[in-house]
């Protein structure tokens, strides 16, 4: 396990790294990924940059500037990469949230199959992420599944127009418990102004984590959660 996998399964448990106003500079854990993760008191960069050339660009103690303009186009000029947005990052730790409704589990599993490369989300999914899985509903519901940032589980859900309002979102967002190993934490990444999705993930008990944003190579289209 690599250094920002030990300090994401260790947040999933309520563990974090001591609020100090401390930048802690890491590795890619692989070359897909690479991006910032804001906590509580405490920044870490996970890109393959010297810390040295992080430090001097991040003044000591103003914990919004790893995340504030200057530094992330410093940070995509020096990889050659685009900053998506930054996101709400929201953990289920294992064994928490509310049970699925059993008849929506046998409904996704009677219609999962090959994920859909046309459908957005699933487009972002299999752009952002390995292992993809997609579930659709026959109300217009998506769930799908990956792994992602340092080898974590991801889940996104997405709702047609006609069936939201209905409780459909928090539906889903507690499925994907049951859809990914069951030992495992399972994250999610949702646009600050996305209040609905927000709501949803929050009622299918997932909790705040921290804020985060994702470097991509140019061109590599992203979805908001």
């Amino acid at each position: 396990m690599d250094a920002l996998a030990k300090i994401l399964a260790s947040a999933a448990r309520g563990g974090f790294p001591p609020p100090d106003c401390g930048l802690t500079v890491l590795p890619q854990p692989s070359p897909r990924d690479a991006g910032v993760l804001a906590l509580t008191g405490h920044t870490v960069v996970f890109a393959d940059v010297p810390p040295e050339w992080v430090r001097r660009r991040v003044p000591p103690d103003d914990l919004g500037a790893p995340l504030g303009p200057p530094f992330l186009s410093a940070l995509c000029g020096r990889t050659g990469r685009e900053a998506g947005s930054i996101d709400v990052l929201l953990v289920l730790p294992p064994g928490t949230g509310p049970a699925p409704h059993r008849e929506e589990l046998r409904e996704m599993r009677n219609l999962v199959g090959t994920p859909d490369p046309a459908h957005p989300r699933v487009a972002d999914a299999l752009a952002h992420r390995s292992h993809v899985r997609a579930w659709t509903t026959a109300d217009g519901g998506t769930l799908v599944t990956g792994t992602g940032v340092a080898g974590r589980w991801e889940v996104a859900v997405e709702v047609a127009d006609a069936a939201r309002g209905a409780g459909r979102g928090r539906a889903l967002a507690a499925a994907a418990r049951a859809l990914v190993p069951p030992d495992e934490a399972l994250w999610a990444q949702v646009a600050p102004g996305n209040a609905a999705s927000l709501r949803a993930f929050l009622a299918a008990g997932f909790v705040p984590v921290g804020a985060e944003v994702l470097l991509w190579p140019a061109g590599v289209a992203e979805t908001a959660g």
